[in-house]
C-alpha cells in the first residue's frame, strides 16, 4: 500500500471516528452484536479502507463488510471471556513503528498532527487499539486450531482430492549464494568525515545551530534527515548495537553524543525523550565516500577471489565464510534468505526473480545452476552503499504446476489453511447461534457467508432466506 492510499484511509478512519464520538445520536445503527452496535459509519469507513488498500471485496460490500465487523466483535468477545492478554510492549512497538512511518512520509510529528487534525497522542492511541485488537483476535484464532496435527499421508490424500483448476502454479524460483566485499576507504576520508561531525557538535554546543537544522541540511540518512534526524521511538533491539549502546546512555537532551561508528557510517546523536524501554533520538549520519579507484580495486580483488574458486583453491562456501563481508550470509555458506514478508517464500532460501536485488537478478538470469557470475557493483540494499559481489546460482526451479515431490511444504500449507478455516468457521457458526444478533431493516437482504445471523421467533434460521 503506498503512502497516499495509507494516509487517505487513515485520514478517513480518524475523521469518522471523531464524528461518531461527537454525534452518536445521529448515527444509524446497522447491526447489534450482543450489546454493541455497528454503525453505518463504521461500515462506510471500512469500505473506504478496502478501496484505498486496493483490496477486492467478494460480493456486496454492504453485506460482506458488516458481517466481517460482526465476526471481529465475536472474536473480541471471546477474548474477554478467555481473559486473553496481549504483549503490551509489542503493541506499543507496532504503534510506534506506524507513527514513525507516518512521520517519515509526512516529514515531522507536527505535519502528522496537521494532516489528521488530531493530537499526536490521540492518533497513536487509535493505532494502539487497532493493533491490540488484532493481537487478541489472532490469539483466539490460534487457540481454536492449536491441536491441529498434519501427517504426510494427510497431505497426500488432500492433494489427490484437488481438482486441476485448484492446484496452484508455482513461478520460476531460484536459490542463490553471495560473496561481497566493501571497497577500502582511505584513512584521510574517514578523518574528514569525523572532522565534519566534530564541527557540527561544536556549532550545536555553542548555540550557533540547531541539531535538527544541521540534520536536514547534511545528514545522509534520507529516511529521517527530512524530519531533523528524528528516528521516532525505538527499542534497543531495533537499533544497531553500537548506536543503542550510546543512545540509551544519554540523559541530557541538550548534549550531543560522541562520534559513533556503525555499519552504516559515522553518527552523532541527540536524545529527545525516553519512554520506559523505548527511546526517541535524533542523528546526523555521514558516510565516507567511495572513490572510483577504490571501487575498481575492490572489483579486481573479487575477480581474483573468483578465479581462485574456479581453480578449486578453495570453495565458494569457504570464501563466503572467511572473506565475504556480508554479515547476513557469511555464517550460512553465503546462502541468501528471503526476508520479504509479503512473499510466499518469506523465511526460506527461495526467491522469485523480482524479489532479488535488481543487480543480482540481472546476473542470475544468465547463469545455470552451479555457475558463478563475474564480479559486479551493486548497492547494499540495507545501507545504500556501493559494494562489489559475486553470486552463485545453486538451484533453479522452473515455473510448474505444484506437485508433491517439489512443493510438499506449499501443499501442506494449503491443507493446513483449509483445515483451520473449517474449524474456525464451525466455531463461528456456534458462536453466532448463542449470541444476540439484530440486523436492522435494509441490511438483511444479503447472501451471508455464515448462517444463524437472522432468526425467527421460533428459532428458525432465516439467514439468506429471500
Amino acid at each position: 500500500m503506498n503512502i497516499k492510499n495509507l494516509i487517505a484511509s487513515l485520514s478517513l478512519f480518524m475523521v469518522v471516528g471523531s464524528a461518531t464520538a461527537q454525534n452518536n445520536i445521529a448515527e444509524e445503527v446497522a447491526w447489534v452484536i450482543g450489546d454493541e452496535p455497528i454503525y453505518k459509519s463504521d461500515i462506510e469507513k471500512a469500505y473506504q479502507e478496502y478501496i484505498h488498500d486496493g483490496e477486492r471485496i467478494k460480493g456486496d460490500p454492504y453485506c460482506v463488510i458488516p458481517e466481517q465487523l460482526a465476526i471481529n466483535r465475536l472474536f473480541l468477545n471471546q477474548a474477554e471471556i478467555d481473559t486473553v492478554e496481549v504483549q503490551e510492549s509489542m503493541v506499543q512497538m507496532q504503534a510506534d513503528q506506524q507513527m514513525n512511518y507516518l512521520m517519515s512520509e509526512l516529514g515531522s510529528r507536527e505535519k502528522v498532527e496537521q494532516y489528521f487534525r488530531q493530537p499526536y497522542s490521540q492518533i497513536r492511541e487509535s493505532f494502539t487499539t487497532k493493533f491490540r485488537d488484532r493481537s487478541r483476535i489472532g490469539q483466539v484464532r490460534s487457540s481454536l486450531v492449536k491441536n491441529v496435527k498434519i501427517t504426510p499421508s494427510d497431505v497426500r490424500r488432500y492433494y489427490e482430492t484437488l481438482s486441476k483448476d485448484s492446484i496452484p502454479q508455482v513461478p520460476l524460483q531460484v536459490e542463490v549464494q553471495i560473496v561481497s566485499i566493501k571497497p577500502l576507504i582511505p584513512r584521510e576520508e574517514i578523518d574528514n568525515v569525523k572532522a565534519r561531525l566534530r564541527d557540527f557538535t561544536d556549532r550545536i554546543n555553542r548555540g550557533e545551530s540547531a541539531f535538527s537544522s544541521l540534520a536536514i541540511l547534511y545528514s545522509e540518512s534520507p529516511g529521517d534527515a527530512v524530519r531533523g534526524g528524528e528516528l521516532g521511538f525505538m527499542g534497543r533491539g531495533e537499533l544497531v548495537p553500537e548506536y543503542a549502546a550510546v543512545a540509551f546512555n544519554l540523559n541530557d537532551t541538550k548534549k550531543v553524543s560522541k562520534i559513533v561508528e556503525t555499519e552504516y557510517g559515522f553518527h552523532i546523536i541527540q536524545l529527545i525523550e525516553k519512554r520506559g524501554d523505548r527511546i526517541n533520538t535524533r542523528q546526523i549520519l555521514l558516510r565516507p565516500k567511495v572513490a572510483e579507484k577504490d571501487l575498481a580495486d575492490a572489483l579486481t580483488r573479487l575477480d581474483s577471489i573468483r578465479s581462485d574458486i574456479a581453480d578449486k583453491k578453495f570453495t565458494f562456501e569457504e570464501a563466503a565464510r572467511f572473506i565475504s563481508q556480508d554479515k547476513d550470509t557469511r555464517y550460512s555458506r553465503g546462502v541468501m534468505v528471503n526476508n520479504d514478508q509479503r512473499s510466499e517464500n518469506y523465511g526460506t532460501t527461495f526467491f522469485q526473480m523480482g524479489e532479488l536485488p535488481q543487480e543480482i537478478a540481472r546476473e542470475v538470469a544468465n547463469l545455470q545452476p552451479g555457475e558463478m557470475s563475474q564480479a559486479f557493483v551493486m548497492k547494499d540494499p540495507k545501507r545504500d552503499q556501493d559494494i562489489v559481489a559475486i553470486v552463485k546460482l545453486t538451484n533453479r526451479v522452473d515455473a510448474h504446476t505444484a506437485n508433491l515431490a517439489d512443493d510438499f511444504q506449499l501443499i501442506k500449507a494449503m491443507y493446513q489453511n483449509d483445515l483451520e478455516s473449517k474449524i474456525v468457521a464451525k466455531w463461528l457458526d456456534n458462536k453466532i447461534k448463542e449470541t444476540y444478533v439484530r440486523i436492522e431493516d435494509g441490511w438483511r437482504g444479503c447472501d451471508f457467508e455464515h448462517t444463524g445471523w437472522i432468526k425467527a421467533k421460533n428459532g428458525e434460521d432465516l439467514t439468506n432466506v429471500k
